[in-house]
């Protein structure tokens, strides 16, 4: 999973002629700023459009709203629908449906997709480009059929590739091994999961969820080297039991009607960090801890300094619930989510709402 996961703005003359026109395809690649009224908005906005000069952009919610602007009650930039753009969810069901398919420039142009635009949305989303992606998503498929026992010469035509070295090559750079040694050899999965508060990436292997991060958190990017820090894997787009197992979980939560996940998940760290992590999974749903106390029951009493910081490096989110940690004052304190969707899941957990989602 090479690249950046660093949020980059289409250039300045795209984005204003993006919100000038309402494209709601640029919906989550960007978001305006107006400096007359205060407030930030969609690119979809339909309210009146504000003069260039009057307008900053940013790429994700919490910038503008670290940046001193307020959300547009139009549009409701922070009311995330958990979806793709319409262009994106064309593009991935393409991918999914003949992940073998070379998808070119030409082809995605055939599509009225802008290869510019897919590129930015998979670097920024998934921390790869486009064509990475499509390639890490015929590798994965050919390393799944490979382990289930397929033949080699099938795999290799089934997936695009004209011959066995190309094949050799490319999944020997990917997985470190050899096709013919694949059984033995083991990558983690990584996969989009809409929710009702924005998408999520997940990471597993067959045995453990090892990552659910929302995409626009900035800890994403070190987050995925952490993880090739301690399992020293590739990582592949795919799908696997486990992330079937959480997309499924994650839908009952969010509907109120799961309050323990049962997905078993792996979280490696240094002992103070497991800790943490574990006073974390001890807090009941629909309760709340200070850090303060966090810190005296994982023995560390004074240290909340130490166990805010742990907190906020929990690589799986929601599972691993960093948002019932609230300041001694009963104030919500940080979380790398946003506040606004940490004030949205202890509004759930304490019976206050109930999220729609159809996925």
């Amino acid at each position: 999973m090479k690249g950046t996961l660093m949020a980059a703005l289409p250039p300045t003359a795209e984005m204003e002629r993006a919100y000038q026109a309402s494209d709601a395809s640029y919906d989550g690649v960007f978001f305006l700023g107006v400096r007359t009224t205060g407030v930030f908005c969609r690119p979809s906005c339909g309210a009146r459009k504000p003069l260039p000069r009057n307008v900053e952009y940013f790429a994700t919610p919490r910038e503008a709203v670290f940046a001193g602007y307020r959300p547009c009650k139009r549009c409701r930039p922070l009311s995330v629908p958990g979806e793709p753009p319409e262009w994106a969810g064309r593009l991935l069901q393409e991918i999914e449906r003949d992940p073998s398919r070379r998808l070119t420039d030409s082809a995605l142009k055939k599509m009225n997709i802008d290869p510019a635009k897919a590129r930015r949305f998979f670097n920024r989303n998934y921390g790869m480009t486009f064509q990475a992606y499509c390639r890490g998503r015929r590798l994965g498929k050919a390393f799944q059929e490979i382990r289930s026992g397929g033949d080699l010469d099938d795999v290799t035509l089934g997936h695009g590739y004209e011959s066995h070295s190309g094949f050799r090559e490319a999944f020997a750079r990917t997985f470190g091994t050899s096709p013919g040694r694949a059984g033995a050899a083991e990558c983690i999965m990584v996969a989009w999961i809409e929710s009702p508060l924005g998408p999520l990436v997940a990471g597993a292997t067959d045995e453990h969820l090892l990552l659910l991060e929302f995409t626009d958190r900035r800890m994403l990017e070190a987050q995925v080297r952490t993880l090739r820090k301690h399992f020293n894997r590739p990582i592949v787009p795919g799908e696997n039991g486990i992330l079937r197992k959480i997309r499924g979980e994650l839908k009952l939560y969010f509907a109120g009607e799961l309050k323990k996940f049962t997905v078993p998940i792996a979280f490696p760290g240094s002992p103070f960090q497991q800790e943490v992590w574990k006073g974390l999974l001890s807090i009941p749903y629909g309760s709340t801890m200070s850090y303060e106390g966090l810190a005296s029951k994982v023995h560390a009493a004074g240290a909340q300094r130490a166990v805010g910081h742990s907190n906020g490096l929990n690589r799986i989110a929601i599972v691993i619930p960093c948002h019932r940690v609230v300041n001694k004052s009963g104030k919500l304190g940080g979380y790398g989510g946003g506040l606004w969707r940490k004030k949205a899941l202890l509004e759930l957990e304490r019976g206050e709402r109930v999220f729609a989602f159809s996925h």
